[in-house]
């Protein structure tokens, strides 16, 4: 599924410090019904985000008004648990572009490039940097370079690393099939000069 050209992000950001985050817990086996991408968000976190008489919790991150942008930076072991793309459906719809966390499970991490979420791993002190100074003043303005591979927050960078591959994809707004048709020029000109 293609999405929108990612190439320069600047945006606040919404902390969730907690680690070994997992599928579960950001989108509910119980709202896996649907047949569309379109609608998860409204249920990302759901069992944090509201009680079981459906009324929000107002301690939640997501809840609460001073916390808004287009980065969730999420404590260690993000996206741990079974392997439901709805998850990375999920945060997406919601809004987020954007992960940041020091480790991701490995097919959460595939499953947010396939569909447009950026999975930015960082060292540990640099997110506990990042979630401090998210904390302590909601209105950091957070840069996230995707062409140089810099995620800047305030005077302080770090490099990520990202797979050439995804890389182009997400630049280009590409999924598996645009990426393939994007070639169609060399791959006439390689079977022509084959036959």
């Amino acid at each position: 599924m293609s999405k929108d050209k990612f190439t320069t992000l600047k945006t606040t950001a919404v902390p969730l410090p907690n680690e070994n985050i997992d599928t579960d817990q950001i989108i509910p086996a119980r709202f896996l019904k649907a047949t569309t991408r379109e609608g998860f968000g409204d249920n990302l976190f759901r069992d944090w985000r509201y009680d079981a008489e459906n009324n929000q919790i107002p301690e939640f991150v997501l809840n609460d008004n001073k916390y808004s942008g287009k980065i969730l930076v999420a404590g260690k072991n993000f996206g741990c648990g079974s392997s439901r793309e709805h998850a990375a459906w999920a945060i997406y719809d919601y809004g987020f572009r954007v992960v940041v966390s020091s480790f991701f499970a490995d097919i959460f991490k595939n499953n947010a490039l396939n569909n447009g979420l950026l999975p930015i791993v960082v060292s540990d002190q640099f997110l506990k940097q990042m979630l401090q100074a998210v904390e302590e003043k909601p209105s950091t303005e957070i840069v996230v370079d995707l062409e140089n591979q810099i995620l800047q927050v305030g005077a302080v960078k770090e490099s990520f690393e990202i797979n050439k591959y995804k890389k182009t994809c997400m630049i280009n707004g590409y999924d598996d099939i645009d990426y393939l048709l994007s070639l169609n020029k060399e791959i006439r000109e390689f079977d022509v000069a084959n036959t």
